[in-house]
């Protein structure tokens, strides 16, 4: 085993660049913390999701604390704000889009388990409160993550990377 230099990483990503980006878009619904909507933008670059949706209290560029997080990639990812998640949701639905919270309910299902069709789109929910209640409606499957310890979840960012990069496993 050898590890890649700089260069050779690179070298690797300038190729990966051309490949097309997934059926996959993203909401995010109230994310509190600017540092996880900038780990966000960073994960969606590495997934290659079509498009990211800040909505309602959810923090958007240009601001320090979320290049901080996103080193760039809030630069590269296709995003739009819209204070009302619900009408993006609807919008999305409209259009065929499977709409998968990550969420815990009564319903869902371990991520693990989980099989997206095309297209998807993940929304993720506010760091306490988790998804609106008026999204209910218009969901059409519920994923969440096993968690063992004394803690009910993991931090909103570590959760989306793990079901993001998930849903990216079935799409190519």
């Amino acid at each position: 085993m050898k590890k890649f230099t700089h260069e050779e990483i690179v070298n690797r990503q300038s190729i990966r660049q051309s490949e097309p980006l997934l059926s996959f878009d993203v909401v995010l619904n109230d994310i509190r913390s600017l540092h996880n909507v900038g780990s966000i933008f960073r994960t969606c670059d590495g997934v290659g999701i079509r498009k990211l949706w800040l909505c309602g209290i959810t923090g958007y560029p240009p601001q320090s604390q979320i290049s901080k997080t996103a080193i760039g990639a809030e630069d590269r990812v296709d995003w739009e704000y819209a204070r009302d998640v619900l009408s993006v949701v609807e919008e999305l639905k409209q259009q065929n889009y499977q709409i998968v919270i990550l969420e815990q309910t009564d319903q869902c299902y371990d991520y693990y388990d989980f099989i997206p069709r095309k297209p998807v789109c993940l929304v993720v929910g506010n760091e306490i409160d988790g998804i609106s209640e008026e999204l209910l409606p218009f969901v059409d499957d519920a994923i969440d993550i096993y968690m063992k310890g004394i803690k009910n979840s993991l931090n909103v960012s570590v959760a989306f990377g793990i079901a993001a990069y998930h849903i990216r496993h079935h799409f190519v």
